[in-house]
C-alpha cells in the first residue's frame, strides 16, 4: 500500500512538473465497476479454471461445484414419480369388461327388433334389453368417472415431486460456476478443493475494455462541462511524456466535497469540488488506480 502511494505521488509530480507545457483542468484517477461474483451453490470446489488477470467471455463455464447428493436426491425423487404414477388404473383395461357387455346387448337388441317385425318377439322383451343396456351406459360412466377421480389424485399427489425434481435441477445447474459478464479476472478468492457456500466471494471481475477515469473540478469550471462532451485524457507515458487519448464525460455529481488528497485542481484555493467520470477506451495500458489530467476541449 505504501510502494503504490509512493508511486502515485511520484505521477502526480511528474505530470505537474509539466504543467507549464500542459495545463491541466481536472485530475483523478481510473476506475472500473468492479463485480464480486458469488457462489450459487453449497459444497466442495471440484473445479476452477481462472487466474487474476484472465479474460472471461459472457456464459463461460470457469468450475463446478460438487453436487453428488443433490444428483442422488433427484434420482430418489423420479423413482417416486414413477412408482406413483404406476398406481394409476388403466381406463381402457378397467372398463374392458362392461363395454363387452354393451356390445353384446346393442346385438340383442338388434336381434329383438328384428324378430319384432316379424312378429316373433314382444315389445317387453325389447323394453327389457333397452333398460339392460341404459344400465350398462350408466355402470360404465359412474367406473369412468370413478377412474378418473382415482387418476387424477394420483397426479396431483405426483405434482409436488415434480417441482421438487425441478428445484433440484436448478441447484444442479448451480453448481456449474458460470462467468454472467465478459471481463477481466481482478481477484481471485477461492481455490480447488475449497468449502464454499451459497453467497461466498469466488472471485471479483471488471470489464477494462472501457475505464473510467473519475476526476475533481471546482465549482467555477461546473458551466464549461455537460454530459457527452469529449475531453482529452493525459497520463504518464513512463519516458517522461504523454500518452494522450479522447474520453467522453458520462457523469457529474449533483454535490460538492472535500478535495481528495491525492488530487490536484485547476484551482489550489478550492477546498470543495465535484466529482464527474470520463470515460475512456482502453487499449489495455490504462489500470486501475493509474493517474491521469484532462483538459476540456
Amino acid at each position: 500500500m505504501k510502494k503504490a502511494s509512493l508511486l502515485l505521488f511520484a505521477s502526480i509530480s511528474l505530470l505537474s512538473c509539466n504543467n507549464d507545457k500542459n495545463k491541466f483542468d481536472a485530475s483523478g484517477t481510473f476506475e472500473a465497476i468492479e463485480t464480486i461474483i458469488s457462489s450459487d451453490a453449497n459444497g466442495t470446489i471440484n473445479a476452477f479454471n481462472i487466474e487474476e488477470g484472465q479474460l472471461l467471455e459472457s456464459n463461460q463455464v470457469i468450475g463446478t461445484i460438487d453436487s453428488t447428493q443433490l444428483y442422488l436426491k433427484k434420482v430418489q425423487l423420479e423413482k417416486q414419480i414413477n412408482a406413483l404414477l404406476s398406481k394409476k388404473p388403466n381406463v381402457n383395461i378397467q372398463l374392458a369388461a362392461l363395454n363387452t357387455q354393451l356390445s353384446k346387448a346393442n346385438k340383442e337388441k338388434n336381434r329383438i327388433s328384428n324378430l319384432l317385425r316379424d312378429g316373433a318377439a314382444t315389445s317387453k322383451q325389447l323394453d327389457d334389453i333397452n333398460a339392460d343396456i341404459e344400465v350398462l351406459k350408466k355402470q360404465i360412466d359412474a367406473q369412468k368417472s370413478s377412474l378418473s377421480i382415482t387418476s387424477d389424485g394420483i397426479s396431483n399427489d405426483a405434482n409436488p415431486l415434480y417441482i421438487q425434481v425441478k428445484q433440484l435441477e436448478d441447484q444442479l445447474q448451480k453448481c456449474k460456476i458460470i462467468n454472467k459478464t465478459k471481463g477481466t479476472v481482478l481477484t481471485k478468492y477461492a481455490e480447488v478443493n475449497e468449502m464454499t457456500s451459497q453467497g461466498k466471494p469466488l472471485y471479483k471481475i471488471a470489464d477494462l475494455t472501457s475505464i473510467i477515469l473519475r476526476a475533481y473540478i471546482t465549482g467555477n469550471q461546473l458551466p464549461n462541462i455537460k454530459l457527452n462532451q469529449t475531453v482529452i485524457v493525459n497520463t504518464d507515458d513512463g519516458k517522461g511524456g504523454f500518452k494522450t487519448t479522447q474520453g467522453t464525460i458520462t457523469w457529474i455529481s449533483n454535490k460538492a466535497e472535500f478535495t481528495p488528497k491525492t488530487i490536484q485542481t485547476k484551482d489550489e484555493r478550492a477546498n470543495l469540488v465535484y466529482a464527474i467520470k470520463v470515460k475512456v477506451k482502453n487499449d489495455g495500458s490504462y489500470k486501475i488506480g493509474m493517474y491521469g489530467e484532462i483538459k476540456f476541449q
